[in-house]
């Protein structure tokens, strides 16, 4: 009896390849300098199998082959500074350097730098090489590309933002809720409102994507429908904060929603937009046990901040 027929289980998918691959780069243009950070996970698949059912690493690129793919692609590539477009350009690097690869995934995680602003008060400039790590905020891109049969290139993208933390002091509610044996919140007409937002879009696809022609392969042509990646990303980025800090709905829902449709509006490339919105709880402290109001919505000021347990809200709009 062979030892195929007696293994219990088929290999029906498998992808491998190296994750946290650090990466910083300057982009220096005369005095001004351009600085991106970036967190970068590569993953492919392809002709592949033989590696899992047989040991046989002779179709295995090596993932530090794949790392040091990376950190040349981000010295030479005139993409470097938008995250779409360097993932773009690495996924199509290495699919057409090696033909049993099928597809490749890219996932690159942003960290925010933001210039320095120096001067006098009120008179400040944005300093031209020094940089501040502004927040936890992170812009990340999921880019996938596939080899066609016929030896096309086809990408899909989704990008969006995490933990973009914000917080309003007042213009916020919860009233009108299901009220029954299970309840014990009650309805509050002035609260606080925090959220650390999740967001993203995906991009129209399938993305046609020129396959190199160069001997090294390098060759990479922006496509059309990821071109204007870096304002899509600001203007979300921007609605997101809008609508926030604007919108006095109840419904942390119905905000949410309004931010979604404000970014597919924006937006001509975007095809659905999702967020996820985790309650941030700050509960006010009670303090009538020394005869002081800190409970009426109106004089509530000192507050405990609650990790857990929250809510969580999300939803996903889409393109009519």
């Amino acid at each position: 009896m062979s030892a195929s027929t007696t293994q219990p289980g088929i290999l029906t998918s498998a992808r491998y390849g190296k994750d946290k691959i650090r990466v910083f780069r300057i982009v220096r243009n005369g005095p001004i300098h351009d600085v991106v950070e970036y967190n970068v996970q590569v993953l492919l698949e392809g002709d592949i199998a033989t590696s899992y059912t047989q040991g046989d690493n002779s179709v295995v690129v090596a993932t530090d082959s794949m790392k040091n793919i990376t950190y040349y692609l981000a010295k030479t590539s005139p993409h470097i500074l938008t995250p779409e477009h360097f993932a773009l350009h690495l996924a199509t690097h290495v699919l057409a350097t090696y033909a049993h690869i099928r597809k490749a995934y890219v996932s690159i995680e942003k960290l925010r730098w933001s210039r320095i602003p120096v001067g006098l008060e009120g008179q400040e400039a944005l300093h031209p090489h020094s940089f501040v790590r502004d927040g936890e905020e992170k812009r990340f891109v999921n880019a996938e590309v596939d080899k066609k049969s016929d030896g096309s290139l086809e990408g899909k993208v989704t990008a969006g933002l995490t933990d973009l933390l914000v917080l309003k002091s007042t213009g916020s509610a919860f009233t009108g809720f299901i009220q029954d044996t299970y309840t014990t919140l009650t309805e509050v007409s002035d609260r606080i409102l925090s959220t650390s937002v999740d967001f993203s879009y995906t991009y129209k696809h399938p993305i046609p994507i020129a396959f190199p022609t160069d001997e090294r392969r390098l060759a990479f042509d922006t496509p059309g429908e990821v071109r204007h990646a870096d304002e899509i990303a600001r203007r979300a980025r921007k609605a997101t904060l809008d609508l926030f800090a604007l919108d006095e709905s109840e419904s942390v829902q119905a905000i949410l929603f309004k931010m979604a449709q404000q970014v597919i509006a924006d937006n001509d490339d975007v095809e659905t937009a999702t967020y996820t919105l985790p309650n941030k709880h700050y509960i006010p402290v009670d303090m009538r046990y020394i005869g002081v109001d800190n409970l009426t919505p109106s004089k509530a000021e000192v507050f405990m901040p609650v990790s857990a347990p929250s809510g969580l809200i999300s939803a996903t709009i889409s393109r009519k």
